[in-house]
């Protein structure tokens, strides 16, 4: 049973398994994610590694978290892309492969990478394919003697930390260790900053494909903490770590080539709006507004996501975070912002504990039927929306994103492109996850409950 290997030859897979060997690898790793994103594996050694590809690993669906099997069920097979080979900077002789899951000799629909190259099929039915770019942010904490965490580095918080260069050389050594691992995947960055919070960081790298963009995230995020705990840090990517500070975004860059080898088809100079953006990334952008509290569910995925999607007068360091369906030029306030030079659409309401397959697959699904029905979001919006009364936003035809996980579930569950995107099985299995994680926090007593009630009477 060759699981969707035609494309590769037993010839062609031990020229792979011979060319790793050359370079020092000893063993290769399947990697698959759970319904979160989190990355899971089976390690193999490199002799068995033809057998690997071909669909020798096996995983118990109900051992991993919100991936729908019954213990009785047979295994999922993970079957490994031989072009998303990873060879790991932390260690050598380890390469990782990202794998998509089959059951019964046929691809698992609940599969988040499955789930993803299924909607880019239906992009490319229509001539478009997904370029994605993930900027994603990331706090870099260490433990103090008195078992505290805070964040990384010496020096007073600033009220306004963006950019702040002192604290990036503080943390060069790390950083370019970082740096060099990445661009030692061809991945290309071009940029790293000190963020909007005391010890949080952006490291930026070039956009590709959306199933390989999301295959690097899930990567990334792997190797950054590989990398910091060797200098006695780790990096979280939880959406607001501490409450006085700016929260970890993870925007979400979007534009579509052609499936025929032609240049970005969001950029023109055409633009009536003036921000460089096409009539087709127009109609993309409609779609997105129209599933827009759908998709949060997906995007932003937590209890802890919707404390970052706050209101400037509910916190001291308001970074600009969206809490409207909006769309703007070059305006941080929109959830949908075309950058400078336009040419693509950024989604500006995504965190980095995404599941980046999922959450892709949710935002082509609704351009693509934007572009469809020929949807029109309207006129760009130019002012600070977050300053805007109820009576304002009505009148621009804006809701308000989802306050809460629970509301971002019930938006998911009752919107038709989820059940589209997700398929029955992880439809139900996404809704019964969140609403159980819901349910958890809101059955839980906060210390601040107790501090504010318990001797209140």
């Amino acid at each position: 049973m060759s699981f969707g290997m035609d494309d590769f030859s037993a010839p062609e897979l031990v020229s792979l398994k011979n060319s790793l060997k050359q370079r020092g690898v000893k063993y290769a790793i399947a990697s698959v994610v759970d319904v979160h994103g989190i990355p899971k594996g089976k390690v193999v050694p490199i002799n068995h590694f033809e057998q690997m590809m071909r669909g020798a690993e096996l995983f118990v669906g109900s051992a991993m978290e919100g991936v729908p099997q019954g213990i009785q069920d047979e295994e999922l097979v993970a079957v490994p892309d031989p072009t998303s080979n990873v060879l790991t900077p932390w260690n050598r002789e380890l390469v990782w492969f990202s794998s998509d899951l089959y059951y019964k000799g046929e691809a698992f629909e609940a599969c988040s990478r499955s789930i993803l190259k299924r909607v880019m099929g239906q992009a490319a039915g229509l001539g478009y394919v997904l370029k994605l770019g993930v900027e994603a942010e990331f706090m870099v904490l260490q433990p103090t003697e008195s078992g505290e965490i805070k964040p990384v580095g010496d020096r007073d918080t600033l009220s306004k930390a963006r950019y702040d260069l002192r604290s990036t050389l503080d943390n060069i050594t790390w950083l370019s260790e970082l740096t060099e691992a990445i661009n030692d995947l061809d991945w290309d960055v071009y940029s790293l900053e000190h963020e909007a919070a005391n010890g949080q960081f952006e490291i930026n790298f070039n956009y590709t494909d959306a199933v390989k963009m999301s295959d690097r995230l899930t990567f990334f995020r792997l190797m950054v903490n590989e990398v910091l705990k060797n200098h006695g840090y780790f990096a979280s990517f939880m959406p607001k770590p501490f409450a006085d500070t700016a929260g970890n975004g993870a925007h979400f860059n979007l534009s579509l080539a052609s499936t025929e080898g032609g240049g970005n088809l969001f950029l023109t100079r055409e633009d009536p709006h003036k921000c460089g953006l096409s009539k087709l990334g127009y109609q993309f952008i409609a779609g997105i507004l129209k599933h827009a509290p759908a998709i949060c569910a997906v995007l932003a995925p937590t209890v802890n996501s919707y404390k970052r999607l706050v209101t400037p007068s509910s916190m001291q360091n308001f970074s600009g975070v969206p809490i409207h369906t909006s769309y703007g030029g070059n305006n941080r306030t929109a959830l949908l912002r075309i950058p400078m030079g336009g040419g693509r659409v950024e989604y500006r309401a995504a965190d980095g504990v995404c599941n980046p397959y999922l959450g892709a697959a949710m935002l082509l699904a609704a351009g693509l039927e934007g572009i469809r029905d020929g949807l029109d979001p309207g006129e760009p919006e130019v002012e600070n929306i977050t300053t805007f009364s109820p009576v304002q936003l009505q009148q621009r035809g804006m809701q308000t994103l989802p306050r809460t996980l629970g509301e971002a579930i019930e938006a998911f569950a009752t919107d038709p492109l989820s059940y589209e995107v997700m398929g029955p099985l992880m439809f139900q299995t996404y809704v019964d996850c969140k609403i159980q994680e819901w349910l958890a926090y809101c059955n839980t007593i906060s210390e601040w409950e107790t501090q504010r009630y318990l001797r209140w009477f």
